[in-house]
């Protein structure tokens, strides 16, 4: 195993031991020579460690104190919060906190764009639109449905949709969001709580209204919003049990921020 590697994965190691709450902010990390001795390296590789672990946003160095631990929750940048949510995996109650902050933002720009596409003068070739659909279905019609795949075409899709709007900072931080998601195999899982065919179903209807010159009326775009928060509320549920948590208790992690 190279240096580099053990590096990494050591300073990923006390990482997670942040995300999970075990180091508090404000917390004095362990020093260069606790860091050798647990890890049975030398003082120069530690080092590297606590070097790489600032150079993620998880510690700030004090010169004479050493590195103590950030507020990364409140503090962090979207490069930190993706570290954190992968790293929270083994503290199921964090993850899932996080995990609703994610979808909250990923449903907020969706909708955003679906709804302003709708009304707005469309650019897109429908022919480009029509064969990533086409691609969605025929994934969704495979034997095991590849979701890793459908989710980063349905994430492209929207990527088109925000781009002929204009609305870069929105098509910025949704590709962070699905950054986020693809380094965790429990949230794609996630988005397709409901059968893969509905995703496809869901872009048919779409390109629809689309091509159509009348449009949806008021009562079709409110049930459209309605029908889109309770699929993102099934997401939730079921990221709740991939991760093992009780679905009958009264309060979960991430109900404030759905």
């Amino acid at each position: 195993m190279g240096a580099q590697t053990v590096v990494a994965d050591v300073a990923d190691e006390l990482a997670r031991r942040v995300a999970t709450g075990e180091y508090a902010p404000g917390d004095l990390m362990p020093s260069v020579r606790q860091v050798a001795d647990e890890f049975d390296m030398n003082r120069a590789t530690a080092q590297l460690v606590l070097g790489r672990l600032e150079s993620y946003g998880f510690v700030d160095a004090h010169r004479g104190r050493g590195f103590t631990v950030r507020d990364v929750r409140s503090a962090g940048g979207v490069d930190v919060y993706r570290r954190l949510f992968r790293l929270s995996m083994p503290a199921p109650e964090v993850a899932a906190e996080m995990f609703g902050n994610i979808v909250a933002a990923e449903r907020s720009i969706v909708l955003e764009a679906l709804l302003d596409y709708t009304g707005a003068e469309r650019g897109i070739d429908a022919a480009v639109l029509t064969a990533a659909v086409d691609e969605l279905e025929t994934c969704a019609r495979g034997a095991e449905p590849d979701h890793a795949r459908m989710l980063e075409l349905e994430v492209a899709l929207v990527r088109l949709v925000l781009t002929d709007l204009g609305h870069t900072m929105q098509r910025a931080v949704l590709n962070s969001v699905g950054e986020m998601l693809f380094e965790v195999p429990e949230a794609v899982e996630a988005y397709f709580a409901v059968s893969a065919d509905l995703h496809v179903l869901v872009w048919r209807a779409l390109l629809a209204v689309w091509e159509s010159e009348g449009g949806p009326s008021p009562a079709q775009l409110a049930l459209f919003e309605d029908l889109f928060a309770m699929y993102h509320e099934k997401v939730l549920a079921r990221f709740d049990e991939l991760l093992g948590l009780d679905a009958g208790s009264e309060e979960q992690p991430h109900s404030a921020t759905a």
